[in-house]
């Protein structure tokens, strides 16, 4: 009996933790998948723009003792900023290419920033000890930093939402997202809606970033691990679906939950793309379907 309570509380936890993780890869993916949707360019450097955006939250910590979370209303603009003038000088040029140009561009500007982070605050790991412990739920342990930063990507991810649905801006980038020649017609200005997509982009990876280095340590080539499972994310709920894009890292973030109770950390990252590529056969345009 004391077995199976024990096993219960252990399945609780972890889908509890699984879920936590989940939301902050729902805030990362929405960038990538609003990056995708607009303008079916697949961005290898959002994981860069993540790992920007954590250092920007390091440095404020570091020097000006700034709260992790209240850094975000910093990392948040200046990524913005950053995505804008990466779309304006290189990415607008491989909007209409082949997919593949895209890929290989972003690619090297992700090896190119990741280079120049690694020579201006060198390979050492550094981290940010702001929140520690957890919070005791009855037998249930939530860890204060990933709770809280699951709050705050909540909230980003639902301000994303209500922006892309409520404004005329938003409207705009959804109606380039569903067909970019009529949208033109329509009077949307196209190019304007690709530097603020590409932007917002940046900027909820950058949020993503600031998020993640309250709870895992910050240096150059952190951001890699999350650009993949972003993908994943996309994948799982849709390419170009934003609403997908967060039931996407809510389901991500519980298998390897789940998993993590069974295999050890390495094996179960495989399940997440066996989950994958399951998904893929059974339906290719992922759980919630296509654009949305």
């Amino acid at each position: 009996m004391t077995s199976v309570q024990i096993t219960g509380t252990m399945l609780f936890q972890l889908v509890v933790s699984g879920l936590l993780a989940g939301g902050l890869y729902a805030l990362v993916a929405l960038g990538l998948s609003l990056i995708f949707g607009v303008m079916r360019v697949i961005n290898i450097a959002h994981g860069t723009l993540l790992m920007l955006g954590a250092y920007t939250t390091y440095w404020l910590f570091a020097l000006a003792g700034m709260n992790p979370f209240v850094s975000l209303v910093v990392s948040i603009p200046i990524l913005f900023v950053v995505g804008a003038i990466l779309q304006k000088l290189f990415v607008h040029r491989v909007v209409n290419a082949p997919e593949l140009s895209s890929l290989l561009l972003t690619f090297g500007i992700s090896i190119f920033i990741a280079n120049v982070a690694m020579l201006a605050w060198s390979a050492d790991y550094r981290s940010v000890e702001f929140l520690t412990g957890s919070f005791l739920l009855g037998p249930i342990a939530l860890s204060k930093p990933r709770l809280v930063s699951f709050c705050v990507a909540l909230a980003l991810t639902g301000l994303a939402f209500v922006f892309l649905h409520r404004t005329k801006t938003g409207k705009a980038i959804r109606a380039t997202s569903q067909h970019r020649d009529v949208a033109q017609v329509c009077g949307i200005n196209v190019r304007r809606i690709d530097l603020i997509t590409f932007g917002l982009g940046a900027a909820l990876a950058g949020a993503g970033g600031s998020l993640v280095s309250v709870m895992f340590a910050v240096y150059p080539e952190m951001g890699q691990v999350y650009v993949f499972k972003s993908f994943l994310v996309i994948v799982l709920g849709g390419a170009g679906n934003y609403p997908g894009a967060f039931f996407g890292g809510l389901l991500l973030g519980l298998v390897e939950g789940l998993a993590s109770l069974f295999l050890t950390a390495q094996l179960s990252e495989v399940i997440a793309y066996i989950l994958l590529v399951i998904v893929l056969l059974v339906r290719p345009t992922g759980l919630l379907g296509g654009r949305a």
